[in-house]
C-alpha cells in the first residue's frame, strides 16, 4: 500500500503518498485516497488533514503503465470514477484539508491540490496538467481554482506548468517554504486552525462547499466525458502507449 495515514492525538491526520520515484499512483491507491477521506466524516477526533507525500514529487498523476497493462476501456472508467471520487470525499470532507506540496503536482495532483481547502507548497513544487500530451482532458477544472482564466488555456494546450513562486503571488499557494520545513509548516498551519472552535470550523467548511460558485465536480464530468471520446476515437491509447515506450517525457 503506498498511501498511508497517521493520525496524531491532537487531531491532525497526516495523509501521505509514497510511491518512488513520482508518486504516480494506482487505481486501487486512489479508491484507497477515497475511503480514508470519506472515513474523516464519521471521526469526530480529526479535527485537520494534511494531505502530502514522500520523495521528490507530490504526485505525478495515475499510473499510465498501470492503465496500459490492463488492455481494455472497463479500466480506464473505473480510473475515471476513481480519481472523481478521490477528488470529491477531499473536497466534502467537513474538516479543513491543507495540501503540502513538494516536487511536481501533474494531473491526478493538481486535481487533488485543487480539492484542498489551503495549498502549502515548497520551492521545488510546479503545478501542470500534462493531460494533452497523454491524449486525455481532466483537472482544468481544479487548475482553474489555482490560477486565472487565460494562464488555464495555456497551461492546457502547452502542458506547460508553473512554480509554486508564482501560485503564491497570486494567493493561490498560502505559505511558501523550503523543502525541508515544508511540514512542519503544514503542521503549523493545522495546529492554529485547532485553537478555532471545532464545531465552528465544521460547519464553516459545509458553507463554504454550499456558497462555493464554482461547480467543479460537474466541471470535471464533462472533461471526463471528452476523455472518454478520445479514448473511443484511439488518441488516448496511442499517446499512453507513447509514453510507455519511453517516447515521450511528461513533466515540463
Amino acid at each position: 500500500m503506498t498511501i498511508h495515514l497517521d493520525v496524531h492525538t491532537d487531531g491532525v491526520a497526516l495523509v501521505t503518498m509514497d510511491n518512488p520515484p513520482v508518486n504516480a499512483i494506482s487505481v486501487e491507491d486512489t479508491w484507497r485516497l477515497r475511503d480514508i477521506f470519506d472515513g474523516f466524516s464519521r471521526d469526530s477526533d480529526v479535527r485537520v488533514a494534511i494531505l502530502t507525500s514522500e520523495g521528490r514529487g507530490f504526485n505525478a498523476g495515475i499510473d499510465i503503465k498501470e492503465m496500459q497493462s490492463s488492455g481494455n476501456f472497463d479500466f480506464l472508467i473505473s480510473s475515471g470514477n476513481a480519481c472523481f471520487a478521490a477528488f470529491s470525499a477531499i473536497y466534502h470532507t467537513p474538516i479543513p484539508v491543507i495540501a503540502a506540496v513538494n516536487g511536481y503536482a501533474l494531473g491526478l495532483g493538481v486535481g487533488l491540490v485543487g480539492s484542498c481547502d489551503i495549498v502549502i507548497a515548497s520551492t521545488k513544487a510546479r503545478f501542470g496538467l500534462p493531460e494533452v500530451d497523454n491524449g486525455a482532458l481532466g483537472c482544468a477544472s481544479h487548475l482553474a481554482k489555482l490560477v486565472p482564466p487565460m494562464m488555464l488555456r495555456r497551461m492546457v494546450f502547452t502542458c506547460e506548468s508553473v512554480s509554486a513562486a508564482q501560485l503564491h503571488e497570486w494567493g493561490t499557494v498560502y505559505r511558501l517554504t523550503e523543502p525541508e520545513v515544508l511540514l512542519d509548516t503544514a503542521l503549523e498551519v493545522a495546529r492554529d486552525i485547532l485553537k478555532k472552535p471545532a464545531q465552528v470550523v465544521r460547519q464553516a467548511k459545509t458553507a463554504l462547499n454550499e456558497i462555493d460558485f464554482y461547480d467543479m465536480e460537474r466541471n470535471y464530468r464533462i472533461e471526463q466525458g471528452h476523455t472518454y471520446e478520445l479514448n473511443l476515437r484511439g488518441d488516448g491509447a496511442k499517446q499512453r502507449d507513447a509514453f510507455v515506450r519511453g517516447e515521450r517525457i511528461i513533466t515540463r
